[in-house]
């Protein structure tokens, strides 16, 4: 027969077994807790996107920074997308023009950088790699004369502390002056843009 009794002494070794396993569920918890990756996601070592720089509360990657870092791989298609990016987020700069500017002579749209670059200039006068990049697009489409004025803008701006803005003169001046002037096959126009206090080297033609 069915004992009335049997019950409470159930319900207490059930509430005895739940007190002994907390301390295992405590555990478990803190466990999950601590571990640094929940998102099952990992940031790509070719990656144009800075590592260990993004979470929830960051703002997406400066687009011109994506813009020079696609550039460098040689990825100018996606490099101009991401400068174009850089223009609805920081609106029509200098900096923006030069870079689309640029993009576009690298992927051999000489008439469109050509113009964005001759932009660039006018809206700053002073924009050292503007001036530059202005003049590689001249080289490129053979007006040496007026290419060799834009390096030599562009050097008495920087000072002539840039290397690659040193070189682009010399190397004009050279077809400029003989106009027979072989270019050695290690002979290439460098692009650049503003760094930290200095311009850097962006790419070569």
């Amino acid at each position: 027969m069915y004992s009335l009794t049997a019950r409470p002494r159930l319900f207490q070794v059930t509430n005895r077994l739940g007190l002994r396993s907390l301390p295992l569920l405590a555990c478990v918890v803190v466990l999950a807790g601590c571990q640094k990756n929940t998102s099952g996601f990992e940031s790509a070592a070719d990656s144009p996107y800075a590592p260990g720089t993004f979470n929830a509360n960051d703002d997406a990657v400066d687009g011109l920074t994506v813009g020079h870092r696609l550039t460098a791989a040689g990825e100018h298609e996606l490099a101009l997308k991401a400068y174009k990016r850089a223009a609805a987020e920081h609106g029509i700069t200098v900096d923006v023009l030069s870079a689309i500017g640029s993009a576009n002579l690298q992927l051999g749209r000489l008439g469109q950088a050509e113009k964005i670059l001759r932009k660039a200039t006018q809206i700053d006068v002073e924009f050292a790699p503007a001036w530059n990049n202005l003049g590689v697009v001249l080289m490129e489409t053979d007006h040496v004369s007026e290419a060799a004025r834009a390096f030599q803008l562009a050097f008495g701006l920087n000072r002539g502390q840039s290397a690659e803005i040193r070189e682009n003169l010399r190397l004009a001046l050279a077809k400029r002056n003989n106009p027979d002037y072989a270019p050695a096959d290690n002979d290439t126009f460098s692009l650049v843009r503003r760094g930290s206090g200095d311009y850097l080297l962006l790419s070569e033609i």
